[in-house]
């Protein structure tokens, strides 16, 4: 295979060092090889393989602690992922043992997907009147498909667009035009040249690697957190600490894309919330905590996420914003319901544990911690809501 990229300006680049010379310990681009190994095509294929390993099938049926006291599950935002759905209700199964009543409906990224007759989705999309990206949960109950022909083309493009920063990130790691975004994530998090110059080697590799499989690649592998993944790989020559400075630095980067990110491309929420209305969704913002205009807008919704394991900070005050304006009457006799959302992302728990994002790892569908939390449930108490409440609402709403 041709080579992936030359060696960029910080330091000459030459074969790696024999197996029986010692492992570097601090970045030295004289034991990176800059073109695409073996190793590095394993690597690659290991961590966009979807299929399951009997290990990784047992991580998902058995998880690690249950929940026999809780009785009640709303589950209304969670990312299956590439886990099979039949693996995922052995999972519920044995995670709420107990159950006496449940309303879960799994929320992909810009893909619908279906679980026990209910459908949902996770879209980005635009807030124009105060340009910036938002996202909107969309469910729905027994989904006509052929109906749904516009709203599908819509989360297709969607899709593909939200992909396309993959690139766009990759570029910013190794190409000479993002050499200024480069410099500011190099100050932001403390790295040197030749930290610097060793993820670019990683990102131009990731490129050829796409380029040369592209064919073959599941749809799901172009997302940001393939870098993450790839850099990953290298812990076993290159080190931990190493990889963990690659790791902060490539974030770096990667927020710098993601704030500029051309939003233009997106459709408009109001154009989503009308065409999911239409269909008959049900639609809830998610953790508002970070798109606090969206709040202002006073769009067509059911209800707001107050916790999220992203957003934990404000809950008590998103709970009394959703009861102020129902007491107000502003949403007739539609009141907006309290929802929260345990954002869990079920390819996580299929990836080594070594490799696994701690926190992320231990989010679980339907798990929502907050309802248990002394303040946040007084709260809850006094406004009269409850996980029984928003599921019986919710779902007569979708019926």
């Amino acid at each position: 295979m041709p080579d992936a990229a030359t060696a960029p300006a910080g330091g000459a680049v030459s074969r790696p060092a024999a197996p029986d010379e010692p492992r570097c310990v601090e970045i030295d681009l004289s034991c990176v090889d800059p073109s695409v190994t073996e190793e590095d095509e394993r690597a690659f294929f290991r961590i966009n393989d979807v299929s399951l390993s009997p290990e990784q099938v047992e991580r998902i049926v058995a998880p690690a602690r249950t929940y026999p006291r809780q009785e009640y599950v709303l589950a209304t935002h969670w990312h299956p992922e590439h886990v099979p759905m039949d693996l995922l209700k052995k999972r519920i199964d044995r995670l709420y043992p107990n159950r006496v009543d449940e309303l879960i409906i799994p929320t992909q990224h810009n893909v619908l997907l279906e679980y026990d007759g209910y459908q949902g989705v996770e879209v980005d999309c635009y807030s124009s009147g105060f340009n910036r990206k938002v996202q909107l949960l969309l469910h729905f109950k027994g989904l006509d498909t052929p109906r749904a022909e516009v709203l599908e083309a819509m989360l297709r493009h969607t899709h593909r667009y939200r992909a396309s920063q993959l690139f766009e990130f990759l570029d910013a790691l190794c190409e000479p035009a993002g050499e200024s975004r480069r410099q500011i994530a190099a100050g932001r998090s403390n790295v040197d040249e030749e930290l610097v110059a060793f993820v670019a080697i990683q990102a131009a590799k990731i490129k050829a690697l796409i380029l040369a499989h592209e064919a073959d690649l599941p749809e799901d592998t172009y997302k940001n957190k393939l870098v993450r993944n790839f850099l990953d790989t290298l812990r076993a020559r290159f080190g931990d600490r190493i990889v963990n400075k690659t790791q902060v630095y490539a974030k770096a980067v990667k927020d710098l894309v993601k704030e500029g990110f051309s939003l233009s491309y997106f459709y408009r929420a109001s154009e989503v919330i009308e065409e999911a209305r239409a269909l008959g969704a049900g639609i809830v913002i998610p953790h508002p905590e970070q798109f606090w205009p969206i709040l202002l807008a006073d769009y067509d919704v059911d209800g707001i996420e107050v916790w999220n394991p992203q957003s934990q900070q404000y809950t008590e005050f998103l709970i009394n914003v959703v009861n102020r304006r129902n007491r107000m009457g502003w949403h007739g006799k539609r009141p907006l319901l309290i929802f929260m959302g345990d954002d869990c992302h079920m390819s996580e728990k299929t990836r080594d544990p070594a490799e696994q994002d701690a926190a992320k790892a231990a989010r679980e569908i339907g798990l929502q911690p907050a309802w248990h939390d002394f303040a946040i449930r007084k709260s809850l108490i006094i406004n009269g809501v409850s996980r029984r409440k928003i599921i019986d609402e919710y779902r007569s709403r979708l019926g």
